[in-house]
């Protein structure tokens, strides 16, 4: 089995991914921190020295490595899905599941943690909504051809959590 999660940052990823892999008894990789310990710097000193293309080529290297491995559950960086053809080489090799979140409530998360987002930790409250707002739209298009599109509302609680989590189980072994 190897699983997905794809989405905007803030959309709940990691979080459902490492209850996800727990009750499927799979390893939980967070592409980010994946890069992180891979290229001993964090993703904001990797953006930082090599900029975003430097980083989505680091990122399009891992994925390919990442593919090849069983049984995981993989949390994405919000925009890898939207580089190359990073989508489909995701959809060919596993489940793709789109955890989909509304701008407000995207807005509430990040707002809390923007330090370590490159392109959004200089951003003030109206300019972090118009982009948000702006790069989902065009960021959409990818996520929507996840092969499950999963509504990241019902994630909210820790309660929620467990049953959105049996419920995307469910979804995957259809």
């Amino acid at each position: 089995m190897k699983l997905f999660l794809i989405g905007y940052m803030g959309a709940g990823k990691t979080t459902v991914g490492k209850l996800l892999a727990e009750k499927l008894n799979c390893t939980f990789i967070d592409f980010d921190c994946f890069i992180e310990n891979r290229y001993r710097q964090t993703i904001v000193q990797i953006f930082e020295e090599k900029g975003e293309a430097g980083f989505r080529e680091i990122e399009r290297r891992i994925l390919t490595e990442i593919c090849s491995y069983e049984n995981v559950v993989v949390s994405t960086g919000g925009g890898l899905p939207c580089f190359y053809d990073n989508m489909e080489l995701l959809n060919q090799t596993g489940i793709t599941i789109y955890l989909k979140e509304d701008v407000e409530e995207l807005i509430k998360r990040l707002s809390s943690n923007k330090q370590n987002r490159p392109l959004i930790k200089d951003k003030d409250p109206e300019e972090l909504f118009d982009y948000v707002k702006t790069n989902l739209e065009l960021r959409e298009p990818f996520y929507n051809r996840a092969k499950i599109i999963f509504n990241a509302k019902k994630c909210s609680s820790k309660h929620d959590m467990n049953q959105s989590v049996e419920e995307l189980i469910c979804l995957i072994k259809l």
